[in-house]
């Protein structure tokens, strides 16, 4: 339990890298546009139980070596942003950064899962410096706006509930409420392109003198 335990150590030094540098792309956005894209985080590491179950499920023996080369999201961080735009913007600002490596992306905005699911995923390596080694530690990192993570919350608990034999007429109306939750996705996001106009238009009209006395 030891060596498992100093395993999961390398993948929590992983979060904490992945966050900071999240941290910092949200504040520094703050300070220049005055706009926070980042509504908020969680993170998250597997427990050995779910490792264990995974390695099963895939057919590989239960070993370190085998977790290591074969889970790619042990450690996990979901982002939740305002807007679609915000999802893409935070992708490319993290993967543009040079000691970060992208492994593997899925778009489930552009191409939603069969029941609905919308959400930007990335696996990505994050160096670990350690006191004698540097190891890179793969992250995985979900994206998503506050509407998208809203329904993939309440799917996640109907799905346990009906312990994933989810009856057939559910996983429509499902599917038609993900349906309605990106139609609303657009509409949001196109109010706020048409108030960021309006301020625009406020900005450049010209101010009326103060009267002199």
């Amino acid at each position: 339990m030891r060596e498992w335990g100093k395993m999961l150590l390398n993948y929590k030094f992983a979060l904490d890298e992945i966050s900071t540098k999240l941290n910092i792309l949200n504040e520094e956005l703050h300070f220049i546009q005055n706009y926070n894209p980042i509504e908020h985080m969680k993170t998250r590491i597997k427990s050995p139980e779910s490792i264990r179950d995974k390695l099963v499920r895939k057919g590989y023996e239960v070993t370190i070596e085998n977790a290591e080369a074969h889970i790619k999201d042990i450690a996990g961080v979901r982002v939740i942003c305002s807007f679609s735009t915000d999802v893409y913007r935070i992708c490319e600002m993290i993967s543009n950064q040079h000691d970060v490596t992208v492994l593997e992306v899925k778009d489930y905005i552009a191409s939603p899962k069969p029941n609905g699911y919308q959400s930007l995923h990335l696996i990505v390596l994050i160096p670990v410096f350690l006191t004698d080694r540097s190891v890179n530690v793969p992250v995985e990192i979900q994206i998503r706006t506050i509407a998208m993570d809203f329904w993939a919350s309440l799917e996640h608990k109907i799905y346990y509930k009906f312990n994933a034999n989810v009856p057939t007429d559910i996983g429509g109306q499902l599917k038609e409420a993900a349906d309605l939750i990106a139609s609303l996705d657009k509409r949001m996001f196109a109010l706020n392109e048409q108030m960021q106009e309006y301020r625009a238009e406020e900005y450049a009209a010209p101010k009326t003198p103060l009267p002199s006395y």
